[in-house]
């Protein structure tokens, strides 16, 4: 997927409503994971994605500052993130307790 044409959400789309469920992409633009939830709003929020598992089952939740993401939409106008960390990166931080 070329990210290069999609559009980088504002500061004050950071929020739940607009990244619940977004898909999160690694450094080899695999598909490795979905935010779960968020804690917060804007660049000091906390992204909860869910990695490994199938259809969500068995997923590890991890956390994630914002910080570390690159939230934008697609063409269609789609959210989804990218990341620098792989999914066995990922998988290695500790779980996320509610």
């Amino acid at each position: 997927m070329d990210h290069s044409k999609h559009t980088p959400l504002r500061p004050d789309e950071l929020n739940t409503a607009t990244v619940d469920g977004a898909n999160v992409y690694g450094p080899d633009d695999s598909h490795i994971g979905d935010v779960a939830h968020f804690h917060g709003t804007g660049q000091t929020a906390e992204a909860v994605i869910d990695v490994g598992g199938f259809l969500g089952l068995g997923a590890k939740p991890v956390a994630l500052p914002v910080s570390s993401l690159n939230f934008m939409r697609d063409e269609n106008g789609k959210v989804h993130a990218t990341t620098a960390m792989t999914k066995d990166q990922l998988k290695d931080l500790p779980e996320h307790k509610h």
